[in-house]
């Protein structure tokens, strides 16, 4: 890597540094552990609950980093009003949307979304390793209904990372692994 690149200087490489390390490797992680415990089901057995108790480990240190992480990661900086995501709601719908440098509106809600739903799908999972929950066929019922919403949810986000990317002319997966943004 270059100087100019290793110190975020958009002279050289045009870009800008946009998600550090943690944000990245949290993300794919995350995406591993999910996807690891989802297709175990319940038949993966420790492996199973091992992938949800790290899912749980995952989104309390991304709430921690949220609070006191880079600019970008935390959630002061990207989780928008109700009047602000209603305007670009609109903005969206007639296509004139802005490109955001960080994450934009819609993402930053799916984000949170995000979260509350894997964290859920890992609380209702480890709720059945207890006395009160050992068993229960609500519990059960329920852990999966998240499950199964956060593969809605995962769905609506990668179309949403699609649409901005052809929309903006920019590759967010790969930034997603580079950290890096087009700096205009």
């Amino acid at each position: 890597m270059n100087a100019a690149a290793r110190t975020g200087d958009t002279r050289q490489t045009g870009t800008v540094r946009v998600w550090d390390p943690f944000v990245r490797i949290f993300h794919w992680t995350l995406v591993s552990a999910f996807f690891g415990a989802y297709l175990l089901g319940e038949d993966g057995g420790t492996v199973h609950q091992w992938l949800g108790y790290t899912v749980l480990g995952l989104v309390a240190l991304r709430i921690v980093w949220g609070v006191i992480g880079t600019p970008h990661a935390r959630f002061a900086n990207f989780i928008p009003s109700p009047r602000r995501l209603l305007a670009y709601a609109k903005d969206l719908a007639a296509r004139r949307e802005a490109r955001h440098l960080g994450h934009n509106p819609a993402g930053a809600v799916m984000i949170v979304a995000l979260l509350l739903t894997v964290a859920a799908t890992g609380i209702t999972g480890w709720l059945q390793t207890t006395d009160a929950f050992w068993g229960s066929q609500v519990m059960e019922d329920v852990h999966e209904v998240f499950a199964n919403t956060m593969l809605a949810l995962i769905g609506l986000h990668v179309a949403g990372v699609l649409y901005s990317s052809l929309r903006h002319r920019e590759n967010l997966v790969r930034a997603m692994f580079t950290g890096r943004k087009r700096s205009g």
